[in-house]
């Protein structure tokens, strides 16, 4: 009988094919090298931070990985009023992840035309084993602020009349530092100069906070007294102000007594997108109804728990 040629052939080849899925995968080609696999990717998790608050719409966080001393950006996120997260998870080469030394978050303008990480550096934290525990402390974060402590009196020095003499309403001012001829610094903060950030005076009254001025010299007068006495003598050399100009438009009325009000030290990015204090409040203090005026000195309380914190895992 004769066999039909077509038929042996497909047959063949379909026993080949078949001991090829059963046994090994085919090659076409007598190559011995093996197939390059593609670097997995994975969720790099950022949802254990804490601490962090709404930028508005011009900044983000960025989230940043050391790799062989250099950046590499994680992602963009943002956070609502209520703390959360844009987003927590981020895809990340899984050997650029592996080989990480420490993660850095950062406020970045948005839109940015940087790839580089900003001057704004809030947190970091170095990675052991499969997390990094994070806190403004970890280099090049913008610094510890554990024995963070000041102290404050109530003077206003620019409504004093010639030769110094007092006009009785000390209530209406208050200075950082410590009285003196002249005051002097009374701060224990870390320096901020040239990183990035500054520090921010406040009083807070019940229509809410009132800058006295931004600083990072803690022995120099701050960036303005606008409020200050209608003698208009200069500030002392350190950062503060008195109350008695109102400015346009201003819920409270002027002169403002210090007294009863809370007095707080903040950290804010430069520059900065917002009239109102930045997350980062390392010293508050409600001042007293009966507080004495100077020279009596009073202590600033620590308000660590305003600081972000918490740790990103891979």
């Amino acid at each position: 009988m004769k066999k039909n040629f077509r038929t042996i052939f497909n047959s063949k080849v379909l026993v080949a094919s078949l001991a090829c899925l059963t046994i090994v995968a085919c090659s076409d080609d007598d190559s011995d090298e093996a197939p390059t696999t593609p670097a997995v990717a994975t969720n790099f998790d950022l949802s254990n931070l804490t601490g962090l608050e709404d930028l508005g719409a011009t900044h983000k966080y960025e989230g940043w990985i050391i790799v062989n001393g250099s950046p590499v950006s994680t992602g963009t996120f943002s956070v609502n009023s209520s703390g959360a997260l844009s987003q927590s998870a981020f895809t990340v080469d899984q050997t650029m992840l592996d080989s990480a030394t420490k993660f850095v978050l950062t406020v970045e303008p948005s839109p940015d035309s940087d790839p580089m990480p900003s001057a704004q550096k809030l947190v970091a934290g170095d990675f052991s084993g499969k997390n990094a525990p994070v806190s403004t402390a970890t280099a090049p974060a913008l610094g510890d602020f554990s024995t963070a402590a000041g102290s404050y009196f109530l003077r206003t020095p620019t409504d004093e009349m010639p030769g110094g003499m007092n006009n009785g309403n000390d209530m209406n001012g208050v200075w950082f530092g410590n009285p003196g001829m002249p005051p002097t610094a009374g701060f224990t903060l870390p320096d901020l100069t040239g990183s990035g950030w500054t520090y921010e005076g406040w009083v807070v009254t019940a229509n809410g906070p009132i800058s006295t001025g931004t600083f990072t010299n803690f022995g120099a007068a701050d960036s303005g007294n606008p409020f200050s006495g209608t003698l208009n003598n200069a500030g002392p050399p350190i950062p503060g102000e008195d109350f008695f100009t109102a400015p346009t438009g201003s819920a409270d009325t002027y002169p403002i007594d210090v007294r009863g009000k809370t007095v707080v030290i903040s950290v804010e990015p430069v520059p900065d997108n917002s009239p109102m204090p930045f997350l980062l409040k390392p010293l508050v203090h409600m001042v007293d109804m009966n507080a004495a005026t100077a020279p009596s000195v009073h202590a600033f309380g620590q308000n660590l728990s305003s600081l972000p914190g918490g740790w990103v895992a891979r």
